[in-house]
């Protein structure tokens, strides 16, 4: 993304009353499988309804991180860009997608998922990069 600053985000997906801990550490796999300290982690990112989980809202401030929240419209645009659908989701929210679509939601104009989403317990992330809004 030559000329623009790289925003680098991950998207969150995870169940109700999920622990904070268990968000942080499947984010923390992520930034790792993609060689990304994470510092260099812009912001959280999910679905509108997902960001008032306790846990998920707990995550982001403990990583001193905002939480973008996007709505089932937004992250329906981003499909075509997607590595991954679930069934559950797609059921649940209307949407093949929350953790992978809501990074590249976040992550801006340009953006792109570094790999597919993984998941751990009750929670998905996927990290994107883009130029930001």
């Amino acid at each position: 993304m030559a000329g623009a600053e790289t925003v680098i985000v991950a998207g969150i997906g995870c169940g109700r009353d999920t622990p904070a801990a268990e968000i942080v550490a499947l984010i923390a796999a992520a930034l790792k499988q993609f060689s990304i300290e994470p510092d260099d982690l812009a912001a959280l990112a999910t679905e509108s309804a997902k960001a008032d989980e306790p846990g998920l809202a707990a995550a982001a401030q403990q990583m001193a991180l905002p939480l973008l929240r996007s709505s089932v419209e937004q992250l329906e645009r981003v499909a075509e860009k997607l590595l991954t659908h679930s069934e559950r989701v797609m059921q649940l929210k209307g949407t093949p997608s929350i953790a992978e679509a809501a990074a590249l939601v976040g992550a801006g104009r340009n953006a792109r998922l570094l790999g597919a989403r993984i998941s751990s317990g009750r929670v998905t992330c996927a990290i994107a990069e883009g130029e930001g809004t």
